[in-house]
């Protein structure tokens, strides 16, 4: 399992992981929504955004995404979360369900299963937020 930091960025996460690429070197993977089953629940204007991006150099290693939450507005503070990865859903589910636990109800998704694994988030009681994603529940 690891656990590492997750940007949010409004609309520029991929320049700006590509300057992160540039500064830092390494292995840059990109995903848009539009290259997503996600597509078909989002409109064509989030399509461009990324749902997913990932930079790996060495020892450093970090994830990021464009915002793309309905009715929360992206500000200095809440664009910067802990990423919890590359477990099994049983043992994300112990960690999730512990960290929700006083978590804020608004903005909590339970862990479940995607098409590209399973996805949750979460505002803990401090106001930390937390995204997870690992094995389908099946697999």
């Amino acid at each position: 399992m690891k656990v590492m930091p997750f940007l949010l960025f409004d609309g520029n996460c991929a320049e700006a992981m590509e300057f992160y690429r540039e500064c830092l070197g390494g292995e840059l993977a990109l995903t848009r929504v539009g290259d997503t089953p996600m597509k078909e629940n989002m409109p064509r204007e989030q399509h461009g955004k990324i749902a997913y991006a990932h930079l790996k150099s060495g020892e450093i290693e970090f994830s990021a995404t464009d915002w793309m939450h309905p009715t929360r507005a992206p500000k200095q503070g809440n664009m910067a979360a802990m990423y919890v990865s590359d477990a099994s859903f049983a043992e994300l589910k112990v960690i999730f369900d512990k960290l929700a636990a006083g978590a804020d109800r608004e903005f909590l998704v339970e862990l479940r299963d995607m098409p590209f694994g399973s996805y949750g988030r979460l505002t803990d009681r401090y106001g930390v937020e937390w995204f997870f994603r690992g094995e389908k529940q099946g697999g």
